[in-house]
C-alpha cells in the first residue's frame, strides 16, 4: 500500500512540533531551575549579609562592653588613690588651728616685748618659733603646704578676699595683707589664705 504523502508530510510536520514542544520544555524547564537556583544564591547572600550585620554588632557591643569595664576599673583605681592620698584631710584640718595658735603667740609676744623683760619673752619667742616649725614640718612631711600669697597676684582658687583697699604702689589685685594662711593637701585646697586685696585708687 502506498503511503499519501500529504499524510507523510502531516506526520513530518507533527513529529517536528512534538520535538520543538520537547525541546520547549526542556528550556523552560531549565529556566526554571536557574530561576530556582538564582533565588537561592539571593537569599544565602540575604542570610549572610544578616549574619556579617549580627556579627558586627555583637563585636561591637563586645568591644563597647569592654571599653565600659576598663573606664569603671579606672575609675574605681582613680577613687582608692584618692581615698589614699586624702586620708589625711580631717587630720589635717584638725591640725591647723594649732599652726594658727603658735603664729599668733610669737606676733603678739613679739608686740608685748619690754626694755626689762627682753630675755625672758625672746625665749619664749624661740620655743614657740621651734615649736611651730617642728610642727610645720611635720605637715610637709603629710604633703601640706602653706599658701601665702604676700605679693602674689590675687587668685580665688586659692585665695579669700577679706577686703579691698586702694594702693597706688602695686597693681590691682595683688594681694598687699595674709590675714591667714591656707594649706594644701597633695596640691588639693584644704583651706583657703584670708587676704587683704589691692584695688586701684
Amino acid at each position: 500500500m502506498s503511503k499519501d504523502p500529504s499524510n507523510v508530510e502531516d506526520l513530518q510536520a507533527e513529529g517536528a512540533i512534538d520535538e520543538q514542544l520537547q525541546d520547549d520544555q526542556v528550556e523552560l524547564s531549565s529556566e526554571a531551575e536557574e530561576t530556582v537556583e538564582q533565588d537561592e544564591v539571593a537569599l544565602l547572600h540575604a542570610e549572610i549579609a544578616a549574619l556579617k550585620e549580627q556579627a558586627a554588632n555583637a563585636n561591637e557591643q563586645a568591644l563597647r562592653a569592654a571599653a565600659e569595664a576598663q573606664n569603671a576599673r579606672r575609675r574605681a583605681e582613680q577613687d582608692v588613690e584618692k581615698a589614699h592620698k586624702f586620708a589625711l584631710e580631717k587630720f589635717v584640718n584638725d591640725m591647723l588651728p594649732v599652726v594658727d595658735n603658735l603664729e599668733r603667740s610669737i606676733e603678739a609676744a613679739k608686740g608685748e616685748q619690754t626694755q626689762g623683760e627682753q630675755s625672758h619673752i625672746e625665749t619664749l619667742i624661740e620655743g614657740v618659733d621651734l615649736t611651730l616649725k617642728s610642727l610645720v614640718d611635720a605637715l610637709k612631711r603629710h604633703n601640706v603646704e602653706a599658701v601665702n600669697p604676700a605679693g602674689e597676684p590675687f587668685d580665688p582658687q586659692f585665695h579669700q578676699a577679706m577686703s579691698m583697699v586702694p594702693d597706688p604702689n602695686v597693681e590691682p589685685n595683688t594681694v598687699i595683707n595674709v590675714f591667714q594662711n591656707g594649706y594644701t593637701l597633695n596640691g588639693r585646697l584644704v583651706r583657703p589664705a584670708m587676704v587683704v586685696v589691692s584695688k586701684a585708687p
